[in-house]
């Protein structure tokens, strides 16, 4: 139980401090790069260049806050139950870290619709002309990429019984 309540306590402060890391680099995108141009990185790979997205992926379903607000809760609630069914050993670390990190980018953004009505973006990959995004964006992608690998190569059907919707005696 201490083991479990101490892994909640890590992610809670993990969760905090990547919503805090994302937040604060937006607001220093804010600060230095609204209105001007492009910051070379790596002239002709990589730019810090402004931008405001009232979408999601690629601008799409611009002006939909409440469908955006839905998704984030909905990814919000999928994650908190699966932290409360997973074992906290060492086994679970990765899965645990993934929810952390996918919620951290959901709630980043959330906060930018819902306090300024859109999502400050502001890292471009000119090289491949990449749309433009920010680093809640990096925590879901790569959350999500490592939980196909997770799910693909590590973890086994049985591995990820604990998550499922059935009662703990139906899965013996």
């Amino acid at each position: 139980m201490k083991q479990k309540t101490n892994l909640i306590i890590g992610m809670f402060i993990g969760f905090f401090c990547a919503i805090g890391l994302d937040q604060w680099t937006k607001l220093l995108a804010v600060r230095h790069l609204m209105g001007q141009k492009p910051y070379s990185v790596w002239n002709g790979v990589f730019e810090l260049y402004y931008s405001e997205n009232r979408g999601a992926a690629f601008g799409m379903l611009q002006g939909k806050q409440f469908f955006f607000l839905l998704i984030a809760v909905l990814v919000l609630g999928c994650a908190v139950y699966s932290i409360s069914r997973m074992p906290a050993t060492k086994k679970y670390i990765p899965l645990h870290l993934v929810a952390m990190f996918l919620s951290a980018g959901a709630v980043g953004n959330m906060i930018d619709r819902f306090t300024r009505g859109y999502v400050v973006d502001f890292l471009y990959f000119k090289l491949i002309d990449f749309p433009i995004f920010n680093v809640a964006d990096c925590y879901v992608t790569v959350s999500m990429f490592i939980f196909l690998l997770l799910f693909l190569f590590y973890y086994k059907e049985e591995d990820l019984q604990c998550l499922s919707f059935r009662k703990k005696e139906e899965q013996a």
